[in-house]
């Protein structure tokens, strides 16, 4: 898939370009995003680089991860990173993190919903999973606030650090939002989906 820019009323998210690496190692050093997410640990300036330069136009042009830079408008800082993920056959994943100086103002709920919408209308989606691991309280309120449903723990559900973990798992589906699906959908019987 081709690069996209999205845009909302406060943000623009795009795809990571090598002038972005200064600005990801810096937000990469905070102890919550080591220790939340993917990221290496410690995070060294080669994996700045190799995000920005290699990861990120790899993904886009393979169509395995679609990562985008969250900008406080056109020219403004970075205020946070998300992406969404081929996490398996027909399965993607929503994954972010937020520079610590921007986090709280709702930024990141903003940018997950705008990637959401952009994941069902252009991808194809037709169920997006968000993970995190049990006590990431922050990326969970994110999650339920851009209206994904949790729906449970998965035993062993993340490796982070060489260690397998439990995680939260939630969905959205493109009805969450108001958006028709590239397929019908049957919930089960009682289900108030």
């Amino acid at each position: 898939m081709e690069p996209t820019t999205l845009t909302t009323e406060r943000l623009v998210l795009r795809p990571f370009v090598p002038s972005d690496e200064d600005e990801v190692y810096a937000a990469a050093q905070d102890p919550d995003i080591q220790r939340w997410t993917m990221v290496p640990s410690p995070y060294e300036r080669e994996h700045a680089h190799s995000f920005v330069n290699e990861i990120v136009p790899n993904g886009w042009r393979d169509g395995t991860a679609h990562p985008f830079a969250v900008r406080l408008g056109a020219e403004g800082p970075l205020v946070a990173a998300i992406g969404v993920h081929v996490h398996g056959p027909g399965s993607y994943e929503v994954g972010y993190w937020a520079v610590k100086e921007h986090r709280g103002k709702g930024y990141m709920t903003e940018a997950v919903r705008a990637v959401a919408r952009w994941a069902f209308t252009e991808l194809g989606v037709v169920r997006l999973e968000w993970r995190a691991e049990v006590g990431n309280a922050a990326s969970r309120a994110v999650a339920e606030s851009a209206g994904f449903r949790i729906e449970g723990l998965l035993r062993a559900g993340i490796e982070q650090s060489g260690t397998s973990r439990d995680c939260w798992v939630g969905s959205l589906l493109p009805c969450d939002l108001g958006l028709p699906a590239r397929l019908p959908y049957l919930p089960a019987a009682g289900d108030a989906a």
